[in-house]
């Protein structure tokens, strides 16, 4: 039996750990010939080793998402592998300094737009350019974040950009799915990613609220947002485009 993207060239940005590097093995298993695209070259690196140890085809590419010319040879470099762009997963993100609005610096204000939102789009942009170019067809998924759909408390960067990610992605899903290609995203709750793990250090008691918000009971995995994101981008999700997935135990339910 076929893998859900046998044979899908499919593009992931930050997949040097966390929910990326639980994508690129997910994907891989399920056909996927990927390009995994990060900032960390030694760790990006590794990931490709996992995935091709696991049976997966796989290459790196060094990609700063916030700067066009390495998003654009980051897509030029997955097309020239294997011929054509199906599926991209944007996954990477920063998350920022924990600070309220009052306390909030430009610069990191900035640092995170760049990388979450603007990081984003330059994404898409070139992706759907290729797809077009392709003849039209193709699945994107966009990793936001319920802090995209509620707000999250000392995170004002983080929670602007997000919420900026779902309004991309509605107005991708408007646009493109009449050529074929849909665009979604996912929005996990708190995960037990490094990203998280930065939050929490030497802080068990933001540790502890972190994990009391989810109704569930308990952090997610990041093999849990991989699955969702792989469902996404297969042909079972063949009349979804649009869509921000809620992945939070329950979290904005509330």
């Amino acid at each position: 039996m076929a893998g859900l993207l046998e044979g899908k060239c499919t593009l992931i940005t930050g997949a040097s750990s966390g929910i990326g590097r639980a994508a690129a093995l997910s994907f891989a298993r399920e056909g996927a010939k990927l390009t995994i695209g990060d900032i960390m070259t030694e760790a990006g690196e590794e990931t490709v080793g996992l995935v091709k140890k696991a049976g997966g085809q796989a290459h790196f590419v060094k990609c700063d998402v916030s700067k066009a010319a390495d998003v654009d040879a980051m897509v030029e470099a997955a097309v020239k592998k294997y011929g054509r762009l199906d599926c991209a997963f944007n996954n990477a993100g920063y998350e920022g300094k924990t600070l309220h609005i009052a306390e909030e610096t430009e610069e990191d204000w900035d640092k995170v737009m760049a990388i979450d939102l603007k990081g984003v789009f330059l994404c898409l942009r070139v992706e759907i350019r290729q797809m077009i170019k392709q003849g039209g067809g193709g699945a994107i998924v966009n990793t936001a974040s319920t802090a995209g759909l509620v707000g999250s408390h000392g995170m004002p960067a983080y929670t602007a950009a997000k919420h900026g990610v779902v309004g991309l992605t509605k107005v991708a899903g408007l646009e493109y799915s009449k050529a074929g290609i849909r665009v979604n995203a996912v929005c996990p709750g708190v995960i037990d990613t490094p990203m998280v793990e930065r939050l929490v250090a030497g802080r068990p008691k933001v540790d502890a609220r972190l994990t009391g918000v989810e109704p569930i009971g308990r952090k997610g995995k990041p093999h849990e947002i991989a699955e969702a994101a792989l469902w996404l981008l297969s042909d079972y999700a063949s009349f979804v485009a649009g869509f921000a997935m809620a992945i939070d135990g329950a979290l904005t339910a509330q």
